[in-house]
């Protein structure tokens, strides 16, 4: 089933959902990239926390005019007016007050968010009806969603999505060099309050599919993720863009094929699956490939140190040394060199010497500060600079 689910093979509406958690994570993981490039991360957790009275009075003034107050629409129209009120007093009291951004935040989140429970406690206790399932908008729940709410979702995502790309060039200025950007003419204000206009977008189309409190982990897990993986930015965007949108059409296919398991959580939990995943075995910053690299360094260090014992004439000590130089045929189990280990130590003999000619010499300054003890010197000098190396370690020719 879970694969008929995937293959969107289990009817209309559960491949709607599907489709719009999908659009929904691309549009998050994108955002999440400039939102993450920006170093402004936890101003997404006051914004989506700040959505919640807005749901509750949104609720309140429809039930009011008569309505049901269940409207998708109503509902998050009046969750983005309250995260709107939440990001401008984020705004001032970081940019007017002595207060910094993350003392901002912390006060609008738990403000917000406070007079949000208490709002829906009393929507609770008014018997208009009509109020069950407002909880969902917490941690959000896809069962029973309407057609229409399911296209309102996907393309709200799409929206975003390609709002994000127009403003792309100056979000990312912005994000590496706020003094150029300034210095052309992008305003820095204007930019970083149409990023924190998108994340509040993101934040209330995906709502009802993740949830005020977990749309922030799928605005910030898969930028950070994509970061494993490669350092220019816009292989990261797509990557975040790719894993979000995997993280939603894989979460709410195992929660269409899985009768009472939660669309949102599951959405979470397969980003933080990804994130896990490039956490071990991305080849430049995972834990594999580093444990691999230090492993290699530690194998190179040995052999090097365990050559210049044996062109010193010293003897072998080290265990781990001894048996590194027997794997490569270095040397034989008695210790005894062996003629390619021979070859070896005239080399490691001779490209020492050549490094302590190059840190003697005051013009080689330069190529002097690059040794490390591994580095071959024709990796930093020019043939030539090498031949006239070799040619001073022999001495003055003889006089004819």
């Amino acid at each position: 089933m879970f694969f008929d689910a995937l293959l969107l093979g289990l009817g209309y509406n559960a491949s709607l959902v599907t489709l719009g958690a999908t659009a929904l994570g691309i549009a998050a993981g994108v955002i999440g990239t400039f939102l993450y490039l920006r170093k402004r991360a936890l101003v997404s957790d006051a914004i989506s926390h700040a959505t919640l009275p807005g749901v509750a009075l949104a609720f309140l003034v429809m039930v009011a005019l008569g309505g049901s107050g269940k409207s998708l629409p109503g509902l998050l129209l009046g969750s983005a007016l309250s995260a709107g009120l939440g990001l401008l007093v984020v705004q001032w009291l970081s940019t007017r007050t002595r207060l910094s951004e993350d003392a901002a935040i912390g006060a609008v989140l738990s403000v917000f968010f406070g007079f949000g429970v208490v709002l829906l406690t009393l929507i609770q206790t008014l018997g208009t009806g009509g109020q069950a399932g407002l909880e969902d908008f917490l941690l959000g729940s896809t069962a029973g969603m309407l057609r229409s709410e399911a296209l309102l979702i996907a393309f709200g995502g799409l929206a975003v999505l390609v709002l994000a790309l127009v403003l792309r060039r100056a979000m990312l200025m912005a994000a590496f060099d706020p003094g150029f950007a300034g210095a052309v003419g992008v305003g820095l204000n204007r930019t970083d309050l149409a990023m924190m206009g998108l994340v509040m977008a993101v934040t209330v189309v995906g709502l009802k599919v993740v949830g005020l409190i977990l749309i922030v982990a799928l605005l910030i897990i898969p930028p950070v993720a994509a970061r494993f993986w490669s350092d220019r930015v816009d292989l990261v965007i797509l990557l975040a863009g790719a894993m979000g949108g995997l993280s939603g059409w894989i979460g709410s296919a195992i929660s269409a094929s899985a009768a009472g398991l939660p669309t949102g959580p599951l959405i979470v939990l397969v980003a933080f699956s990804l994130f896990a995943l490039s956490f071990l075995l991305a080849p430049g910053r995972g834990v594999l490939a580093v444990a691999l690299r230090a492993a290699t360094f530690k194998r190179r260090v040995h052999i090097r140190q365990g050559l210049l014992a044996l062109a010193s004439g010293q003897p072998i000590f080290e265990v781990y040394t001894l048996r590194l130089l027997q794997r490569e045929g270095l040397v034989r189990a008695d210790g005894v060199t062996t003629e390619a280990g021979k070859t070896a130590v005239a080399k490691a003999r001779l490209d020492e010497a050549r490094w302590a000619l190059v840190r003697a010499t005051p013009e080689l300054e330069l190529a002097a500060a690059r040794y490390d003890g591994l580095t071959r010197i024709s990796d930093v000098l020019t043939a030539d600079q090498v031949a006239g190396l070799d040619r001073r370690l022999q001495g003055p020719e003889p006089a004819t």
